[in-house]
């Protein structure tokens, strides 16, 4: 934030003041739309979820997987809602902002939920980058199988461990760490961007053109057969919990909305956009899911591109891949880079005479530039992304983690936090109509959440087990 600030004192001064537009609280004029708000959303919210979905609906069935999206679809609209509506305090056109989800809930809800808040956002965050560690090794390795598969036939026996591409993302993520501002680079949201549909689209495409060359519709009402109920049960939380973690969007919604140009109020705009959004992510999700699943039916891969289902054309099975790696490169900096600069104030405020902690040392290297070089970042930063490869070799099953993740944080991040806030800036009273609604509505989200985690849980420890 001080980077922004200055930049824009400069460029204010650079224009001698004059002519330049600023919003009521002191900021450049924004001039966000609801289309540019569309485009943000899409592109945060499509990722590499999408690649568990088929795995999802062949769990649930025809019936259970579409309906499930339809719902996640349906909660997700409402939790937007809520939370744009919190955006500014009081007052929709006058009132104090909420520039994030954390200003947000300090202003309304006081310092322990912060706390909370924090804890969960940033195990959020953590719990990414664990994933997006597994997601690149898994990638690595299917660009391999493709081409053994290719050249030595589809019963070659093309295995390859996942430990050692475990490692070098790690390394890859220990370099990017010390790039300064790398995650605030311009051209990396749009490479993420550009990465991200190309590999989801590539999925739906292959999976549309394996349905076809079937010339039938595979799957069933109830989905995948298991050999025990309870086994079914826990196939179904995973895959609720798999389908929670490739919607909501709460943790940047507000920040999104602080792009936007009122009047309009921000709300309004924000609403509306998130409901062009939702229904063009659901009909992506359902296209992606429904045609994986009527491709392979009950065989459908926990990951879509790297699962093979798909043996030709292998060019574009590798390049599917490699665009993942190419997004999650820049991703797991993206959502470590809050947890790193949280660790730089936190022990900057608590040992302002450390110079361990605040002093920088000039290195120079070989046919590189001179770079400054914190002690503490070095250290934090080296466990941060050690643990984080350590878990993932730990745990190195797919569509688990992500179930767990989007178990964990369903209920109190998109569910819990804007409905207690929406009561403080509604004023709802307690027990009126309206609180009772929301009230049920987070109780039933809390179930789901729970049922999810629980299988979720249950999925990693079988996997680790079995």
């Amino acid at each position: 934030m001080a980077v922004h600030h200055s930049l824009e004192v400069a460029a204010a001064g650079g224009n001698g003041g004059g002519g330049r537009c600023y919003d009521d609280d002191g900021h450049p004029a924004r001039t966000g739309t609801v289309w540019t708000c569309v485009a943000h959303i899409i592109t945060a919210v499509i990722g590499s979820g999408v690649l568990s979905l088929a795995w999802s609906v062949a769990k649930l069935g025809w019936v259970g997987g579409p309906a499930c999206m339809a719902c996640f679809a349906l909660v997700t609209y409402v939790s937007a809602a809520l939370l744009s509506d919190c955006y500014r305090r009081g007052d929709d056109d006058k009132g104090p902002r909420s520039r994030s989800y954390m200003d947000a809930v300090r202003a309304f809800l006081g310092k322990k939920h912060t706390w909370a808040c924090g804890l969960l956002q940033y195990a959020s965050l953590y719990g990414c980058g664990v994933a997006y560690t597994i997601t690149t090794a898994t990638s690595m390795r299917a660009i391999l199988r493709s081409n053994c598969y290719h050249t030595h036939g589809h019963d070659a026996p093309c295995k390859y461990g996942g430990s050692y591409y475990m490692l070098m993302f790690g390394a890859a993520q220990l370099f990017l760490s010390f790039i300064p501002d790398f995650h605030d680079m311009a051209w990396l949201s749009v490479l993420a961007a550009v990465m991200s549909f190309s590999y989801s689209f590539i999925g739906l495409g292959l999976g549309l053109a394996n349905t076809i060359a079937n010339g039938t519709i595979k799957g069933s009402i109830t989905g995948a057969p298991t050999r025990t109920p309870v086994q079914k049960v826990w196939h179904v939380s995973q895959a609720i919990g798999d389908i929670a973690f490739a919607y909501p969007y709460s943790l940047i919604l507000l920040e999104i909305q602080d792009t936007l140009k009122a009047p309009p109020a921000e709300n309004k705009t924000m609403k509306k956009a998130s409901i062009i959004s939702i229904v063009v992510t659901t009909f992506f999700y359902l296209c992606c899911g429904c045609f994986g699943y009527a491709a392979f039916g009950s065989d459908a891969p926990g990951n879509l591109l790297t699962g093979f289902g798909f043996y030709e054309p292998y060019w574009l099975i590798d390049f599917a891949n490699a665009c993942i790696i190419l997004h999650l490169l820049g991703g797991y900096q993206v959502y470590s880079q809050p947890i790193y600069q949280f660790a730089d104030r936190f022990f900057a405020e608590r040992y302002p005479a450390s110079r361990f902690v605040n002093d920088f040392h000039t290195v120079k290297l070989p046919l590189l530039p001179p770079c400054r070089v914190n002690l503490l970042r070095v250290c934090f930063r080296t466990v941060y992304v050690a643990s984080t490869t350590a878990v993932a070799l730990a745990f190195p099953y797919f569509n688990e983690v992500l179930a767990l993740l989007g178990a964990l944080n369903f209920w109190p991040l998109a569910i819990y936090f804007p409905v207690e806030m929406y009561f403080i800036q509604r004023h709802v009273p307690r027990w009126s109509p309206r609180w009772v609604v929301l009230q049920s509505f987070s109780v039933l989200c809390l179930l789901v959440s729970a049922f999810a985690l629980v299988g979720s849980i249950q999925g990693l420890i079988s996997q680790k087990l079995g």
